[in-house]
């Protein structure tokens, strides 16, 4: 590898640095392709980092992902630039890294520039003193070749903030590193405030009330875009986070539709499902490939930012199925399939099992082109269409996917020229409507669009360059993955076994895949990133989450053991390394993780679910299903430490606030023990299978199985012993609520049983 030296100065006897690029290396394919930049760039290592305080110069840290269109623009506009590498590597310690790889860095130094600017974003650019407190940050600043057009207007170039800078630095160091100090010091404040008051040690049971998530609906009530679904205005997330909090208010508990009240949960319902509506029907959904882009740039979702996510993907496949669950909808079935067949049959999945991260925005038009275009894979014009479809069937396809000669792009979206007569395919007109103007049948029209989708996608795949794929495989988004993919093949068991089964295997292969790669059998560790080999980081209290939620679900969906002991160890790992035990809840990094300036704790979901969020529901579900009050203890105190700002913005806990309902009322448990083939466990089975369970855990034991992972299980819980001897001669139903089983003998008693359990 090649190394940063201090060459001697014939002339003034002084070190004059010459920094050489050091990424090449690098396990991160996002911070590799930046291994040719004329910007000496460094990696994030002790030895980067001492650079800096030997030579007394700031750092420059650049934090960003390889889906990222904005990042790629600056590297072109401003890291492969000779005038700005100069500065830079004369002036600085440039450090490049990866915020999936480290996220630990990007949310540090992301909270100080969300504090100081209003706005946060990729590429993430801070400025900071070689103690590594920051100085000055932002996200994008154009370069000297940067293209003018409206968002550029009035914004601040980068060489001007570099020359500032050095000027700062050189002239007004002691203000500068006093300043730095300051803002350190306020964002420790900030980062610990409302995590005291109310301690980490009581239940909070008093403090935390239902009445929390009738305040988050009305928030979300009052941002609902009544038009084209979503919340608020352009740019427009998916947040799945908050639209399985909507969805499933009418599921949790006849106490909580009491409490927001009927209607109220209605609307909630009918906003989640017109949301998702409009978004599969919309160009952020490739229809041609499957999948969901990151996000829509426009308020209608007809024009993406064209990168796809693992973690978007993943977590609207479980969005969706909550959906249809609900609703019994097939269109939001088929969306939950579409997004599912992305990540299990495209280029996310790894052959071995596991999943890749993401795919680029940018890509070129078609093979032998020079420069990249976003979305330049997926969009289309009409002399295309007719290419490759022909007359008749073009004219059926453009009218479905509203496909028109001058391209379905506003103009004024397009300041590059980048969409120029080019269409992005959106669901425009039903089958229906188009056989009625064509003078065709509704089937026929059905049949045509298959046909043409297939076509389109067989030229797709032969005649265009894909996206670069970001192929590391993170420990947390798989646990997202697998967690996904379970409760599909779980709700699928009655309605398609065929596709159940491989859903299934999916989410088992990337649980294995894991276990194999990442996961050290001796210490119970993992780390949190795979490419080829285990990476050097350790990972994170959100990789434990995630996965643990995967194994969870992975164990409800197949009711192996094996799966649920593995979680139970996870969860003691999570629980020693990133505990907080003075106030409560987890901190997103170990305790003695090295060149960090704070310790932060995850509470607020993001286009991510909280870390916390998902760990007090992983904590109350691991008590349920072994009966152990501890886990619901702990669950309990890692919502009360965020109880100031979950009264303040419940809205900003979306993925937490099932658990204040837990922390009120409990949760519950429903066993079925006897033979798995016995017809009354199949027939409960099967019931259990079509409705949406948030606070409420599956047990299916069987009498005739013996192993070690069966043992351990009855072991932990008490109540599966007696259970079991009682199933030997009978299948046994039970459902507990609060510590009390209740045996049931007909479905209909189970059915009444739903409006309480949740």
């Amino acid at each position: 590898m090649a190394t940063s030296i201090p060459l001697q100065s014939g002339d003034s006897g002084k070190s004059k640095l010459k920094l050489v690029n050091q990424l090449a290396n690098s396990t991160s394919p996002y911070v590799r392709s930046h291994a040719s930049n004329l910007t000496a760039w460094q990696q994030w290592t002790p030895e980067s980092l001492a650079l800096a305080k030997s030579e007394n110069r700031l750092i420059f840290l650049s934090s960003g992902y390889a889906a990222c269109h904005w990042c790629h623009v600056m590297e072109r506009e401003s890291f492969q630039d000779a005038y700005v590498a100069k500065i830079l590597n004369d002036n600085f310690i440039p450090i490049k890294i990866d915020r999936e790889e480290r996220p630990d860095i990007d949310r540090i130094y992301m909270n100080y520039v969300q504090a100081t600017t209003g706005s946060g974003g990729w590429p993430l650019n801070v400025f900071l003193t070689p103690d590594l407190e920051p100085v000055f940050g932002g996200t994008y600043w154009p370069g000297p070749n940067a293209t003018d057009g409206p968002s550029m207007k009035d914004q601040i170039g980068f060489v001007e903030v570099l020359d500032k800078i050095v000027k700062v630095w050189k002239e007004q160091q002691d203000k500068c590193l006093a300043s730095a100090k300051d803002i350190l010091k306020q964002l420790k404040e900030f980062s610990d405030e409302g995590l005291k008051e109310q301690g980490g040690n009581q239940d909070g049971a008093e403090i935390l009330e239902i009445d929390l998530l009738e305040e988050a609906y009305q928030h979300f009530l009052s941002r609902y875009d009544t038009t084209h679904g979503g919340f608020g205005t352009e740019p427009k997330f998916p947040t799945p986070t908050n639209l399985a909090f909507l969805l499933r208010l009418s599921s949790l508990s006849s106490v909580v539709e009491d409490v927001v009240g009927d209607v109220e949960c209605e609307r909630a319902k009918f906003m989640a499902v017109t949301t998702l509506r409009h978004m599969s029907r919309g160009g952020i959904h490739d229809h041609i490939g499957n999948g969901f882009a990151r996000y829509s740039v426009t308020a209608d979702w007809s024009l993406p930012h064209f990168e796809k996510m693992l973690y978007d993907n993943a977590q609207l496949i479980s969005v969706y199925l909550d959906a249809y669950l609900l609703t019994k909808d097939k269109e939001m079935l088929d969306a939950a399939l579409d997004a599912a067949d992305y990540l299990c049959l495209g280029p996310l999945s790894h052959k071995n099992g596991g999943f890749y991260s993401a795919e680029d925005a940018d890509s070129y038009a078609r093979k032998g082109d020079t420069e990249k275009r976003e979305g330049a894979f997926y969009v289309w014009d009409k002399k295309e269409f007719i290419k490759v479809l022909g007359e008749q069937d073009a004219e059926v396809c453009s009218k479905y996917w509203g496909v028109r000669t001058d391209g379905n792009v506003d103009p004024a979206r397009d300041i590059h020229d980048e969409f120029l007569h080019q269409n992005v395919l959106q669901i425009s007109q039903t089958p229906a409507q188009i056989g009625s103007m064509l003078g065709l049948s509704e089937t026929a029209i059905v049949e045509k669009i298959k046909n043409g989708r297939a076509k389109l996608r067989e030229y797709r795949e032969r005649e265009r360059p894909r996206p670069i794929l970001d192929d590391k495989i993170l420990t947390g988004w798989n646990g997202l993955a697998i967690a996904a993919l379970s409760r599909l093949a779980a709700a699928l068991e009655i309605v398609d076994a065929e596709k159940s089964k491989f859903y299934l295997n999916q989410a088992i292969r990337a649980a294995e895949f894991i276990r194999k790669n990442v996961f050290d059998q001796r210490t119970l560790g993992l780390k949190r990133v795979w490419r080829e080999a285990p990476g050097t980081t350790k990972a994170f209290a959100d990789d434990y989450a995630y996965l643990i939620y995967g194994l969870i679900s992975l164990y409800e969906a197949t009711f192996d053991a094996g799966w649920l002991r593995w979680a139970h160890s996870l969860q003691a790992a999570q629980t020693k390394l990133f505990w907080d035990e003075a106030q409560g809840g987890f901190f997103s990094t170990e305790r003695d993780a090295p060149d960090l300036i704070l310790r932060l704790k995850d509470g607020l979901d993001s286009a991510e679910p909280s870390t916390n969020g998902i760990s007090a529901a992983n904590l109350y579900k691991l008590g349920s299903l072994l009966g152990d009050a501890s886990f619901s203890s702990l669950a309990s105190k890692t919502c009360n430490v965020f109880s100031t700002e979950l009264m303040q913005h419940p809205f900003l806990f979306s993925t937490m606030l099932p658990s204040v309902v837990a922390l009120n009322l409990g949760t519950g448990t429903v066993i079925l023990a006897g033979k798995k083939s016995d017809p009354t466990i199949l027939a409960y089975r099967a019931k259990l299978r079509t409705q949406l369970f948030t606070n409420t855990s599956i047990i299916v034991v069987d009498p005739t199985e013996k192993s070690d992972d069966i043992t351990w299980f009855t072991g932990k819980n008490e109540i599966l012993k007696d259970i079991l001897k009682s199933a030997a001669t009978k299948p046994i139903v039970q459902v507990c609520q609060n510590q009390t089983c209740v045996p049931l003998s007909k479905i209909e008693e189970l059915e009444a049983k739903f409006a309480e359990l949740g």
